[in-house]
C-alpha cells in the first residue's frame, strides 16, 4: 500500500494527513510512477488553506510538481517505459509515494539533472520561464522588480534574468535573504521591512523606475507596485501569498502612466504540449547550462507535509524545498 498526504477539509497544516492510499492502475494515455522527490510550493497552502477551492472536491492529495520513475505504461503510449525518469508540473496529486497520471503531462527528465532538482524546479522554472519569455519578453537593458527575492520562483527568475541581461531589482524580508538573492543574479535587493521599496526603486533607478513589476505577494504590495513602474510597463500579479488583491478601477492604470496589468498562470500558458515541451526544454537548457543554478535549500520527509507548510507560511524558508516520500 502506497502512502500519500490527503485533506478532508480545509484549514492549517493540521489537516494534512498522512495515510494509506492505493494509486490505482493506468488507463489508456496513462503511466504509474513512484515519486523520488515533490516540490513545495505556495499553490499547496491556497488549496489547502481554501483560498483556491479544490480541484475534484475531498479528499484532496495536494501537490503540484514531482519528479520520478515509471512504473508501468498504460495503452497508446510508445515513448515512455518503465524505468523512464520523468518530471512534470499539474495542479494537485503530488504529495504521495506513487499516483497515476496522464502522460500528456509529463516530460523526461534529461541527463545531467537530478531528480531532487527536477521536482524543484518543474512548477517553479516554468513559471520563470513564461514570466520572462512570454507575459514580458525580458531583454538585455530592462530593468525589473521582483518581490519575494528568496522564493522558489525569485531565486531561479533571478538568475535567469540576469543571464538576459537585465538590471534585476528584488525585495526581501531579512539580511539573510537579501544575501542569498544577491547571490542568485539580484543587483539591488530592498528589504523592504527597513525601507519603503516604492522610494528603494526610484533611488536605484535615478527616477526611472522599471519596465515590468513581477508581483506573487499581492495585497502588501498593492498598489505599491504600481508606483514602480514607468509608463506603459506590465504589472503580473502571478500569486497572493498576502492575500488578494482589492478589486481597483481600471482608470487607475491610466492615472498611473498608461499601465498595463495582467494575471498569468503557468497552466493556462502550457495548456498545449508544444509550449509545454518548449518552456520544460528551455528550462532545462539554462540550467544544463550553468546560467541557473538549482539547490534545494530544505528537505522534509513527506510525512511532515504539516512542518513545511508551517513553515513556508512563517517565511521560515528560503529558495527551494522539497518532500522526500
Amino acid at each position: 500500500m502506497s502512502k500519500a498526504i490527503r485533506i478532508h477539509a480545509n484549514g492549517g497544516p493540521e489537516v494534512l494527513i498522512h495515510e494509506d492510499t492505493d494509486p490505482g492502475q493506468p488507463g489508456s494515455g496513462q503511466i504509474l510512477i513512484r515519486h523520488t522527490a515533490i516540490g513545495l510550493n505556495f499553490i499547496d497552502v491556497y488549496h489547502r488553506s481554501g483560498l483556491y477551492p479544490p480541484p475534484g472536491g475531498f479528499p484532496l492529495v495536494p501537490g503540484s510538481e514531482a519528479a520520478g520513475v515509471v512504473l508501468e505504461v498504460g495503452g497508446g503510449i510508445d515513448w515512455l517505459k518503465p524505468g523512464d525518469r520523468i518530471a512534470y508540473a499539474v495542479t494537485t496529486g503530488a504529495y504521495a509515494q506513487e499516483r497515476v497520471i496522464d502522460a500528456s503531462k509529463v516530460v523526461k527528465i534529461p541527463d545531467g539533472i537530478s531528480d531532487e532538482q527536477a521536482a524543484a524546479m518543474m512548477l517553479k522554472g516554468m513559471t520563470a520561464e513564461y514570466l520572462l519569455r512570454r507575459t514580458f519578453k525580458v531583454k538585455a537593458g530592462d530593468t525589473i522588480l521582483f518581490h519575494a527575492a528568496a522564493g522558489g520562483v525569485g531565486l531561479i527568475l533571478g538568475q535567469w534574468a540576469k543571464h538576459l541581461g537585465a538590471t534585476v531589482i528584488g525585495t526581501a524580508s531579512s539580511t539573510d535573504k537579501i544575501e542569498l538573492a544577491k547571490a542568485h543574479g539580484f543587483d539591488h535587493v530592498i528589504n523592504y521591512k527597513e525601507q519603503d521599496f516604492v522610494a528603494g526603486v526610484a533611488a536605484i533607478t535615478g527616477g526611472k523606475k522599471c519596465d515590468v513589476v513581477y508581483d506573487s505577494v499581492g495585497n502588501d504590495t498593492f498598489p505599491a507596485s504600481l508606483e514602480c513602474l514607468r509608463p506603459l510597463g506590465m504589472f503580473v500579479s502571478f500569486g497572493q501569498s498576502s492575500g488578494p488583491i482589492p478589486p481597483f478601477l481600471m482608470s487607475l492604470l491610466a492615472q498611473k502612466g498608461s499601465l498595463f496589468a495582467t494575471r498569468p498562470t503557468l497552466f493556462d500558458y502550457n495548456a498545449r504540449r508544444e509550449d509545454l515541451d518548449a518552456s520544460a526544454a528551455a528550462l532545462f537548457e539554462v540550467v544544463l547550462s550553468g546560467a541557473v543554478e538549482i539547490k534545494i535549500n530544505q528537505r522534509y520527509a513527506l510525512k511532515d507535509a504539516g512542518k513545511a507548510h508551517a513553515d513556508l507560511e512563517g517565511r521560515r524558508t528560503t529558495g527551494t524545498t522539497i518532500l522526500v516520500p
